[in-house]
């Protein structure tokens, strides 16, 4: 009987030789191979891709031998490939779906098996379920054919996955005003697949990019993992006050994520991010259309909608439901807390390359700068503040959840509690229209406590409150 292979909120991951092994990989890639064939997906391709982490080529090429093996075909990424790349592919390449070898933000000991659909964007809890299903007990149940005899029979292909999706963004973007702003932009690619990405899309104007952490490095120096949060962006906005830049981008391991750091060197947390992209389209684009957010995401994204007459879709946290919810309503733009966004016109799928250009181009069209940028923000939907604190947890999740289920406090952080949302998590509606949520984790053993507010003062009462309510403080 071999090891259970669960779905979390974006994909299966694992602890590299202990529970994500070759064996491992391969069941999984036959329960997606399974399901592409139940689905009447006989024959078709698969974009198969990976990120920079240790041995991701090796399963990359495992998970193309098992589609191959199953009477699948594989479009196999030439090198390293950023997340929306990969998605992208999916479209570019007329395929079925795609398999994305990567631990995204995870420690550096983990690796992942991330599953898209025919669209670029995550398959719906349902499917990753019938996925699940399928995956066989045993690995002597995989069929797989050797590489070396796929590649020769034209069933498993490699490409270069650049070209289309970077004549896709100048459909999205015209890159012309930014190369020419005379910005200095600083960029950290975490180790990771966007190392490379924005230099080269910025490349030939009197715009200049600096780049660090560019290059393939598994270990991830300087930083605790490849997420785009504090403390391991602080080298990140160090490098900015040193460099003079006008802005800091920063990409997650596999570039799906967007953070960034205003000019004086400080972090404009991803909620802010959100509602300026959003903003962004609204006002500066022009456009109309949904707002897709999840419930651990900011209030600013509503009070946009009011003020623009567009509806706001709120849905559980991953891109397993907003990418859904996206295709379903046409949505402008999509996103969540953890700095991943999505756009109408692209694929349902975040993109931390696309996200940092329409920052820049903000930039660039009002001549602000991040931090004005932001103020223009508040200005417009009120000062909002936001922070999160991830531990470790030990025990029953079940009995975790009884004990936050049966606090019932009357207020949080000193302001009264006007309900509880139960969609996600636990998430406690405060009077100020803040909220404060505690969620586990659907990928790590973490329990996490985050909160909006628009009292500054408030966020860290609300948080050791949630810490509390949790049996953790």
């Amino acid at each position: 009987m071999g090891q259970t292979i669960r779905f979390g909120t974006d994909g299966w991951r694992g602890v590299i030789a202990e529970d994500y092994t070759f064996d491992n990989v391969r069941r999984a890639a036959q329960g997606f191979a399974s399901f592409m064939n139940e689905s009447g997906k006989q024959g078709s391709w698969i974009v198969v891709g990976y990120d920079k982490r240790f041995a991701s080529e090796f399963f990359a090429a495992a998970v193309a031998e098992v589609l191959a093996g199953n009477g699948l075909h594989a479009h196999l990424t030439s090198g390293p490939t950023p997340t929306p790349v990969i998605a992208y592919s999916v479209i570019s390449k007329h395929a079925a779906g795609a398999v994305n070898i990567t631990a995204s933000h995870n420690p550096a000991t983990d690796n992942g098996f991330k599953v898209r659909n025919e669209f670029g964007g995550a398959i719906d809890p349902a499917g990753l379920a019938r996925i699940e299903a399928l995956i066989p007990d045993s690995v002597e149940s995989v069929q797989r054919r050797e590489y070396d005899e796929a590649a020769a029979a034209g069933t498993i292909v490699k490409f270069d996955p650049a070209p289309p999706y970077i004549g896709h963004l100048t459909t999205l973007i015209d890159l012309a005003p930014i190369r020419d702003s005379g910005l200095t932009v600083m960029v950290d690619s975490m180790w990771g697949n966007g190392g490379g990405w924005l230099a080269g899309l910025l490349s030939g104007g009197n715009a200049r990019v600096i780049e660090i952490h560019k290059d393939r490095n598994p270990l991830f120096p300087e930083m605790k993992r490849p997420e785009p949060i504090s403390p391991n962006i602080d080298v990140g906005l160090a490098a900015t006050v040193a460099n003079k830049a006008d802005v800091l981008l920063v990409t997650d391991g596999d570039a799906d994520r967007l953070g960034v750091g205003d000019e004086k060197g400080r972090f404009i947390n991803q909620l802010t991010v959100y509602a300026l992209l959003a903003y962004y389209l609204l006002e500066i684009r022009g456009q109309r259309g949904a707002i897709v957010k999840t419930l651990s995401t900011t209030t600013m994204l509503n009070e946009l909608g009011k003020q623009y007459n567009v509806p706001v879709h709120e849905t559980g946290v991953g891109f397993k439901y907003v990418a859904p919810k996206m295709l379903e309503t046409d949505a402008m733009i999509g996103g969540e807390e953890s700095g991943g966004y999505a756009f109408r016109g692209n694929v349902p799928e975040r993109d931390g390359i696309l996200a940092g250009l329409y920052l820049l181009d903000f930039m660039v069209r009002t001549g602000k700068t991040p931090s004005a940028l932001v103020e223009m923000l508040f200005a417009k939907v009120g000062a909002h503040y936001y922070d999160r604190i991830d531990t470790p947890f030990e025990g029953d999740r079940k009995d975790r959840e009884a004990r936050i289920l049966a606090a019932k406090p009357a207020a949080i952080g000193g302001l009264k509690v006007r309900e509880l949302v139960t969609l996600d998590g636990f998430q406690f509606k405060l009077e100020d229209g803040g909220w404060m949520l505690i969620r586990f984790s659907g990928t790590e053993p973490m329990m996490r406590v985050y909160c909006e507010t628009t009292h500054a003062d408030k966020v860290q009462a609300i948080l050791q409150d949630g810490l509390k309510i949790a049996g953790l403080g």
